[in-house]
């Protein structure tokens, strides 16, 4: 089953890299009683990802905040090391959190898994955007083609905010 507006989000866990390395965190810690926009991408590093969805939440992300959003975060089917050096290399450390569901775990449940064979990529996310309040899915932006940014970028929900 698809996750759709209006569900509740799975309780599960992910992982997000700190100093003390690699630390789990529970979905309902980060949604529960809170405004918060998840979206997720099939990978960290990847083009699309990196050069044009990545960025719209970075250079919006005073404007998300503004309009009430307590966090913006991050989910890719990647291990919390590579999700970490993403974090760095793209300048989003401390403004976005970026965090790994490594074993497709969450993705899976949410019934966001797509299988990318071509570049070897293997099981990962659907490409989406999705805002969260007190745990419920209040919008939803799911992209047909995951080489492309534009449904669930960040004006999408700055639009929904």
């Amino acid at each position: 089953m698809t996750i759709s507006k209006g569900d509740a989000l799975p309780s599960s866990t992910l992982r997000e890299l700190t100093d003390n390395g690699p630390e789990k965190v529970s979905t309902d810690d980060i949604f529960k009683g809170r405004k918060v926009v998840l979206f997720a991408v099939p990978g960290a590093f990847t083009p699309t990802c990196s050069i044009n969805h990545l960025p719209t939440y970075l250079e919006n992300r005073d404007a998300i905040l503004a309009r009430g959003v307590d966090e913006i975060v991050v989910v890719a089917v990647n291990d919390p090391f590579v999700m970490g050096g993403w974090a760095k290399a793209t300048g989003g450390a401390g403004k976005i959190r970026y965090l790994s569901d490594a074993d497709a775990s969450f993705t899976k449940e949410l019934g966001m898994e797509t299988d990318i064979p071509g570049p070897g990529l293997g099981t990962r996310s659907k490409r989406y955007s999705m805002l969260v309040e007190d745990g419920k899915v209040k919008e939803l932006n799911v992209e047909e083609n995951s080489g492309e940014a534009t449904v669930s970028a960040a004006a999408t929900i700055l639009g929904q905010l």
